[in-house]
């Protein structure tokens, strides 16, 4: 098996609350320093587990597609999904959600399953040479943003500003 990263971020909002926002492929974009988003293939129009969504990334000016399967699909706990280009599986992704006093505790995590002939194709084609370490640093930002954002939420809720 190839390169594995997890970060891990506690964030002051309900274990269902992030789960739908992790889960919700169309918004990725708004927390990911990487990915823009995505959009459900095939008549699929929310995360369960065989479901199929197509992502777009961008590093700089270079962008490029996935196609993904979602694998696990339980509220409230996991979401997760395998990357393919083309014909190729590439990663696995995924978000393991736990209950604590104050919310939950997000961690993110990918496993690069890559071949090893593909590695020099996807550099050339992302602009990034150290994949494990980029992603290290963009689930990072992903996570921070993600807290902020669940964290306001569930502020507006309980104030009923929501």
């Amino acid at each position: 098996m190839g390169d594995s990263v997890e970060v891990s971020r506690d964030i002051g909002a309900s274990p269902d609350a992030v789960w739908d926002m992790v889960s919700d492929v169309t918004r990725m974009g708004e927390w990911s320093p990487e990915n823009d988003g995505g959009e459900w293939l095939k008549g699929a129009t929310g995360p369960t587990a065989g479901s199929r969504f197509r992502g777009a990334n961008h590093n700089g000016r270079r962008r490029w597609k996935t196609t993904a399967t979602v694998t696990d699909a339980e509220p409230g706990r996991r979401f997760s999904f395998r990357v393919s280009v083309g014909p190729l599986t590439v990663a696995d992704w995924g978000y393991t959600i736990e209950p604590i006093d104050a919310g939950c505790r997000v961690t993110e995590w990918w496993t690069d399953l890559r071949p090893g002939f593909f590695k020099p194709i996807a550099r050339l084609a992302t602009g990034v040479a150290d994949r494990a370490a980029r992603n290290r640093s963009t689930m990072q930002t992903t996570l921070e943003n993600l807290a902020e954002a669940a964290e306001a939420t569930a502020e507006e809720t309980e104030t009923g500003e929501g």
